[in-house]
């Protein structure tokens, strides 16, 4: 479903969420029920991830609003965040707690420099860093994400020294209060990211926080016994997924074709989402079926009581 709502001055759809802009001073993220790994849309869309994903992000946000100030104001729809238009800064802080994913796969390479982080010896995956470590990532020319130290940031003119000591304090703070928000659900919190933004002069949390598409949970029961043995991690993420394209040759590269998805892996997708929900939110999750015409009405009156306050 596509909107036009009232004062729409620009739309953009991205992997997830289709983002409108509101006089330039408001954006309406709907975040839709697609699936992206290794920046490319997969050809299904997974039943109730939009809802699950928008209930975590503003869950999050609020959680962590003592923290920082973050663009939210409204969730005026299960699927649907309402909130301040920020200038982008264009740096992704990524903050890694475990060796997982990207940061496994280079330091499996033999690499022990990342975005220039340097990473201890004689690790082995999914065992914790001394402290959490930030690795940015910002987005190349084609749109990918690609790794990027301190040094080359502020060369680029990407922020300023003091954006990016604040968003550094801002990232860690968060990373903690993730951390513990997790734990008192029995979850680990590997890694995440967040996104920043300007806004009347102040750097502003932007987009989601602690969801699926931007962690990387483990199960806290267990964890320090298979790591012992050197065994797989229970994880709750979409890791699991990059997985499987990766086991059917597929990481986004020009020449590979994306793996086929029955309707039962579709599903067990689904699934996956829902049950990271109910563990990390610690309440059980209520399926909403959305209507567009209830939706559209709802983000109407959700912008029009935000421009009269």
């Amino acid at each position: 479903m596509q909107f036009q709502f009232t004062g729409q001055t620009n739309f953009y759809s991205g992997k997830v969420r289709d983002v409108y802009s509101i006089k330039n001073d408001w954006l309406v993220m709907v975040a839709t029920d697609r699936i992206s790994a290794f920046d490319v849309i997969l050809p299904k869309a997974i039943p109730y991830k939009g809802q699950v994903l928008n209930q975590i992000a503003s869950y999050m946000l609020n959680k962590t609003a003592d923290i920082c100030p973050n663009w939210l104001r409204d969730v005026p729809a299960p699927n649907v965040s309402v909130g301040v238009k920020c200038k982008p800064i264009p740096v992704e802080m990524v903050v890694r707690g475990n060796l997982v994913g990207h940061a496994w796969r280079t330091y499996k390479s033999g690499k022990r420099i990342l975005c220039g982080a340097t990473l201890p010896e004689n690790l082995q995956e999914n065992d914790y860093f001394p402290s959490p470590i930030i690795t940015p990532s910002t987005k190349a020319a084609e749109g990918h994400d690609e790794d990027i130290s301190p040094n080359e940031i502020l060369e680029r003119g990407l922020c300023t020294k003091e954006e990016w000591s604040t968003m550094c304090n801002y990232a860690l703070s968060l990373f903690e209060r993730g951390k513990q928000l997790a734990l008192q659900n029995g979850l680990i919190l590997g890694d995440t990211k967040y996104e920043f933004g300007r806004y009347k002069g102040q750097v502003m949390l932007m987009d989601e926080v602690h969801t699926p598409d931007s962690s990387r949970y483990f199960y806290a029961n267990g964890f320090e016994e298979r790591q012992a043995k050197g065994e797989k991690q229970k994880q709750l993420s979409k890791e699991f997924v990059r997985e499987w394209l990766i086991e059917n040759n597929f990481m986004g590269k020009e020449d590979q074709s994306i793996p086929e998805m029955n309707e039962d892996w579709v599903q067990t997708i689904s699934n996956r989402y829902i049950e990271l929900y109910e563990k990390l939110i610690g309440e059980k999750f209520v399926p909403e079926v959305l209507n567009e015409a209830v939706t559209f009405q709802k983000v109407e009156d959700s912008l029009k009581n935000l421009s009269a306050s």
